[in-house]
Order: structure tokens, then C-alpha cells, then sequence
């Protein structure tokens, strides 16, 4: 008996896909050509990747799918949308509150999205047989660019996926698998002539369309950074404290994205407009608290008070001074060096030579003391 199209698998797998919670599947094979390979690279070698060392020791398995398994025939890409319910940009002009990414504002995507992506493979295999692998950003597989192969977008010039349906606001996964699923046909580019998301950016991290410097990213600056953040580039971080969504809020695709509708995936409101000076005085226990079940506790307490005490620097709020002076017994130097830094700008030099005077005899650390006196 001939198979219709609508009992094709991949009609089936879409279907079970939209059953267990994705809002796009669509199918591409992993072996095709791959271009992504020669951007990586060149972002290497520039030395684009900063501190993330990790992205140069996989760079051989990153180079192709097929690097990651030689068996796999199709992978299945799978999108789950996001969208926030309101103006993710509307909170930076709120200078006593930190602006978190509309990502991390819930649950962590990874723990939602993995079981549904091995709820998806027990079904295929069971369904179709076969061998499969599958994928959630936590392994060196460019899921971009396959997602772009398979249709789910395009990436844009601020390098993220674009989706006509989505905007910018799609989590994507993948499974690879040894079946031979029919491909779909690649997503063209419609950035056209637009520049709104490397003109909004904060801190000049696209050297040109299409290529990102990590090293000047607030992304990377808030959440991969282990040291403090380069002097020149603090003030731009305005009340960003975990992330960055400038490029991807301002892109016009955004016309046609919806709210996302998952549930564990929608902003808490303590994270919504969460209070600086609150944040600030978190211990680690507090911290651990807070953002249990969040993307936000994997860059611990230290960083993230960092964040915070740059965002206070930022504020000009001069009721924040003793926030800000309160972590200057810290134990963190990271942090005390952040306070210090933060009192620089809140308070004029007479008023800061008498905090230093104030604290005189806490400090020990080297960076910290280069603080005072930068």
C-alpha cells in the first residue's frame, strides 16, 4: 500500500513533535556542505571567544555534524518559543532594578526541553527503529546553522536565528538520527537592508554583519566572564545584570512572534524587576534560593553580585552609596572590587576618598586596591 504524504514520518514525527510541546519541527541532512565551519575559524582566531577556552578545545567537533556522529543521516530540529508578554527593552530605563534576559526570567530552558527531546527519540525508535542522539546547547553541535539548514530560520546579522513565525525568541534542540528522513529547504536571509540590531548594540560586539566579538558582548561580559568586566566597558552595561536583548528585542521580524505559551518558561516576577539593592546583599545561600531551577545559579553567587554592583554604578541612585559600600567587607574580591568600582561612580572624589578612609585596612587584594585608585 502506498504511504500518503500525511502518514509520511515526517508529517508523523511533526506531529508528535507539536504533541509533546514544540512549536517547529522541520528536518535537513547533517552531511551537506558546511560553511559555518570557516566562520568558526576566523572567530577563533581572532581570538573572539574570550575566556570560553572550551569553544577552541572542541573546535575539531564543532567543525561539522557529522564530527559529533558519523552515523547520523537527518537531524530532526526542533524549536520551542519563548516570547515574552511584554517589551523586554521597556526595563532599562528603570535604574534601581536589573534587567535580566527574557531567557533566564523562568525555568532553565535545558531541563524543559531535554526530556522532550528523549520523550521524542523513545517514540521514533519505537515507531521507526534506528539510532539517535540528541541535543540541547550543552554539546559542541552548531545548532544554529543546522536549524537555518533545515528551515527553522535564518541567522541574522547579529549571528542569533530569525524565525518569520517566532522573531528572535526560539530555544532550539536537535536529534540526530540514522534514519533517512527527507530534508526540508533552507530558510533564505531577509535582514535585507536592516541594521537595527548592530546599530542597537551597547558595546560595539559586531565588528561587521555577521560576526560577533564575544569579548565585548554584555552576554558574555555578565554570565562567561570570571573576572572583572574591562573597565571601558562597565558603564555600557547600564542595569543589564544577566544577559543581553537588545539585538534580538529591536529586530522587525519580532512583528510577527507571539508569547510564549509555556508556562515554566514565563517570567517570574522576581525576576521581572528584581531590586538591585536586594540583590546586592544576597549571600550564597540566598542566591542558591533565588534562582533554584534557574540558567542564573550556573554562574554563582560572586558574578552575579558582580552584575549587580555594576548596574548599581550605573544608576546614579545615590541612595544605593550604602549598598554599595556595604559590600566592601565582602569575601568575595571579586565583588569588593565591583563595590569599589561602583562607588567611584555614585559618589564625587572627596565623598569617595572618605569611603576609602572609611574602609581603610579591609583591603589586602591587589586588583581590589587597583580599584581605588584607577
Amino acid at each position: 500500500m502506498t504511504t500518503s504524504i500525511s502518514e509520511s514520518p515526517e508529517a508523523l514525527i511533526r506531529a508528535e513533535a507539536a504533541r509533546l510541546g514544540f512549536d517547529a519541527c522541520r528536518f535537513t541532512r547533517p552531511d551537506s556542505r558546511w560553511p559555518a565551519a570557516d566562520r568558526l575559524t576566523e572567530f577563533l582566531a581572532a581570538g573572539r571567544h574570550g575566556e570560553m577556552g572550551w569553544m577552541a578545545d572542541t573546535a575539531e567537533r564543532r567543525a561539522h555534524p557529522a564530527a559529533m556522529w558519523s552515523g547520523a543521516r537527518a537531524a530532526i530540529m526542533l524549536g520551542v518559543n519563548y516570547g515574552p508578554a511584554e517589551n523586554p527593552l521597556a526595563v532599562l530605563a528603570e535604574r534601581t532594578v536589573g534587567a535580566i534576559s527574557v531567557y533566564a526570567r523562568g525555568d532553565d530552558y535545558h531541563e524543559l526541553i531535554k526530556p522532550r527531546l528523549k520523550a521524542l527519540g523513545r517514540w521514533l525508535q519505537g515507531r521507526f527503529g534506528g539510532e539517535l542522539k540528541v541535543f540541547v546547547d550543552t554539546a559542541p553541535l552548531m545548532e544554529k546553522p543546522l536549524a537555518a539548514a533545515a528551515g527553522l530560520g535564518w541567522q541574522g546579522k547579529h549571528t542569533n536565528l530569525v524565525s518569520r513565525e517566532f522573531g528572535s525568541w526560539l530555544f532550539l534542540g536537535a536529534v540526530l538520527t540514522s534514519l533517512d528522513l527527507a530534508p526540508d529547504a533552507a530558510e533564505a536571509d531577509h535582514c535585507g537592508a536592516c541594521r537595527a540590531c548592530l546599530d542597537v548594540c551597547p558595546t560595539d560586539a559586531f565588528p561587521a554583519p555577521y560576526q560577533l566579538d564575544a569579548r565585548r558582548c554584555i552576554s558574555y561580559l555578565t554570565i562567561e566572564l570570571k573576572g572583572p568586566a574591562p573597565r571601558e566597558l562597565r558603564p555600557r552595561l547600564g542595569n543589564r545584570i544577566y544577559g543581553c536583548d537588545d539585538c534580538l528585542a529591536v529586530c522587525p521580524w519580532n512583528k510577527f512572534a507571539q508569547a510564549g505559551r509555556e508556562m515554566r518558561l514565563a517570567a517570574r516576577e522576581a525576576l521581572r524587576r528584581p531590586d538591585l539593592a536586594q540583590l546586592a546583599g544576597l549571600d550564597d545561600a540566598a542566591f542558591r534560593s533565588l534562582f533554584a531551577k534557574s540558567p542564573i545559579k550556573r554562574i554563582g553567587r560572586d558574578r552575579f553580585v558582580r552584575n549587580v554592583l555594576y548596574a548599581i554604578g550605573n544608576s546614579g541612585q545615590t541612595q544605593l552609596v550604602a549598598v554599595a559600600e556595604a559590600r566592601l567587607a565582602d569575601p568575595s574580591a571579586l565583588v569588593r572590587g565591583a563595590a569599589v568600582w561602583a562607588l567611584s561612580r555614585l559618589l564625587d572624589a572627596s565623598a569617595f576618598s572618605q569611603a576609602r578612609a572609611r574602609n581603610a585596612g579591609l583591603e589586602r587584594d591587589p586588583q581590589v586596591i587597583a580599584e581605588w585608585v584607577a
